[in-house]
């Protein structure tokens, strides 16, 4: 080993020892007749202390070195004259007797210290310069915690880890695939993986009983701060169980994480049916930190006369604590921010439950204080408080409305990142209709199993089916999701025509695993989380790119390789492909069009 101690273990108890230290040079300050230097590793920083009494020479050298050189240096611990209590080695410094420079280093194009004056392109360009952050580091850790913590729970539940293919074979449904062209099958193509759905499935045939991987998925899909092309998953499947033995192993393992990557004990999950999370939240991943239940008052408010509530579907709103205090001038940002086209509200109507027990509202014209009255009751509104209503169709204003809780939320300091609040969210619907296309879709996947009580509605009334089908939802984030699995071939070639499937399609597609299914396929079900997404909700941040070590942007870009990028006309030859076009993008670059 070229050092005997890394630059984040020495203590005051070491004083008096050599020690050989390698690491970055962080930073160096002169002070005339001392200089002092902190050398960086992995694992923390120590200063480095040169008197120019004692050897002007070394002095000398050691101001002679740029940020970011990497060094060796042997010393002696001493106890520091001016102790540094934010820093675990902030009571010792070494007195160094050699510096050997182990390599050179340019000027890097960022500081590298928290406090960074790095933008986030510039970073994602220098990653391997980023990760020499302390933050990034951190996040990489706890990435790393979360694996293993991970393995530990599944493993001690008796599940066994196995790896899946990653070329496979292209399917119609979900994200768009990425494609691989195949060199010696011409014309033909693999794809990424989006999941290992069919092959763990076709585990569970294999009687493997217990399946888990932490696995490297992929969809071409617009990106967002919770996506990116490549995401790893936590994929597991079960033998043998019905909906509530699922959620009760998986419970396990998310209490087990919290526990020992979080320490905290205690976590409770709550479930509630999709219909009550649309109903009363507007969205299927309602954050529970705080409550701002949506209410219903078309009964009340509809038919008297105001044009804008007689004309609606539904007429709900919410109530926020003590913010009848608001201005016009805040009431009207309010309005303009639920008119904004990513929210889609035409318009917002405020009531000020006032301290003296009046009403002040945006609609007094139409309804009197006894109305208004009984609208604050239906609310459980108190003196102070404010309620905020939106009304239209009901699909867009219930999804509207959950945006403005969220803000609201917001607002009022009522998400509270340390605190969590965990849930499952069930009994999806099975099916989604698209008008565009006029056929069905499946919500999860095509492989999720009704509700036993609604399969013989897949014949009649396809829509009212409910899905055996599951979502883990933290803070108001999915973490994951599964479902309880078709397992006969009968019910699953039934699927498969209700979602527009000739029989020669789903045999072309997926006659392997209905064939599996013949020779003695158990009941099974399983789930997949978001690791990235799992990582970044136990570290506080809202982008899962932070607990990646080499992401791409927001455009789909690695910025740092330069990629994706074009290929040698060779490469393209070989695998029996041509370029048909050239044509130029906003930016002006030249994209191959193949």
């Amino acid at each position: 080993m070229l050092r005997t101690h890394n630059c984040g273990e020495l203590r005051i108890n070491d004083t008096g020892k050599e020690v050989v230290l390698c690491g970055w040079l962080q930073k160096s300050r002169d002070l005339g007749g001392m200089t002092f230097i902190d050398l960086r590793d992995r694992y923390g920083l120590t200063q480095l202390a040169f008197n120019m009494e004692a050897d002007a020479g070394l002095c000398k050298q050691a101001r002679s070195l740029g940020r970011e050189y990497v060094l060796q240096v042997r010393g002696k611990v001493a106890e520091r004259s001016n102790k540094n209590p934010k820093m675990p080695t902030g009571d010792i410094e070494i007195i160094v007797l050699e510096i050997n420079i182990l390599n050179k280093a340019q000027t890097p194009p960022f500081t590298i210290e928290e406090e960074t004056d790095g933008g986030d392109e510039l970073r994602m360009k220098y990653r391997y310069l980023d990760i020499r952050r302390d933050s990034v580091r951190r996040n990489l850790e706890l990435r790393h915690k979360m694996a293993l913590e991970t393995r530990k729970y599944l493993h001690g539940q008796d599940f066994i880890e196995v790896e899946t293919p990653v070329l496979i074979k292209s399917t119609p449904e979900g994200a768009r695939d990425f494609v691989v062209p195949s060199r010696v099958h011409p014309g033909e193509f693999y794809a990424l993986p989006q999941s290992p759905q069919t092959f763990k499935q076709l585990l569970m045939v294999g009687g493997m009983d217990r399946y888990f991987q932490i696995v490297k998925c992929f969809r071409d899909e617009d990106l967002r701060a919770d996506r990116q092309p490549e995401f790893t998953q936590i994929d597991c499947e079960m033998s043998f169980v019905t909906r509530d033995d699922v959620l009760k192993t998986f419970e396990g393992l998310a209490r087990h994480l919290f526990r020992e990557v979080k320490g905290i004990e205690g976590i409770v999950f709550d479930r509630m049916s999709y219909h009550d999370a649309m109903r009363y939240y507007g969205t299927d991943k309602p954050d529970t930190r705080f409550g701002m239940q949506f209410v219903e008052i078309n009964d009340l408010a509809a038919n008297k006369g105001f044009r804008v509530f007689d004309n609606a579907e539904l007429i709900a709103g919410i109530c926020a604590k003590g913010c009848a205090s608001y201005s016009r001038k805040q009431l009207n940002a309010l309005t303009d921010w639920v008119q904004r086209p990513q929210i889609g509200a035409k318009g917002l109507v405020y009531v000020k439950c006032n301290e003296d027990g009046s009403f002040k509202s945006s609609v007094d014209k139409f309804f009197d204080q006894q109305q208004l009255g009984t609208w604050a009751e239906a609310f459980g509104a108190k003196p102070g408080d404010l309620l905020l209503i939106l009304a239209g169709e009901t699909h867009t204003t219930r999804r509207a409305l959950g945006e403005l809780r969220i803000e609201m939320g917001k607002r009022l300091n009522l998400r509270d990142p340390e605190k969590f609040a965990c849930l499952w969210v069930t009994d999806f619907p099975l099916l989604e209709w698209d008008e565009e296309t006029g056929r069905y879709y499946a919500m999860h996947h095509p492989f999720t199993s009704p509700v036993k009580e609604d399969v013989s509605m897949l014949e009649t009334d396809p829509g009212k089916v409910r899905a055996n089908a599951y979502d883990m939802v933290i803070n108001g984030v999915e973490i994951g999701g599964g479902s309880i699995r078709i397992f006969d071939r009968p019910l699953q070639e039934k699927m498969f025509s209700v979602l527009g499937f000739t029989p020669e399609e789903a045999r072309n597609q997926f006659g392997f695993l209905m064939n599996a299914f013949q020779y003695g396929a158990p009941p099974h079900g399983g789930v997949a989380f978001g690791f990235d997404r799992w990582c970044a909700l136990f570290g506080g941040s809202e982008t899962i790119r932070d607990y990646i070590a080499f992401p791409k942007n927001n455009a789909g870009r690695d910025v740092m390789i330069d990629s994706p990028s074009p290929i040698d006309s060779n490469q393209l030859k070989e695998l029996h492909l041509r370029i048909t076009g050239v044509k130029a993008d906003k930016a002006g670059k030249q994209e191959q069009e193949r």
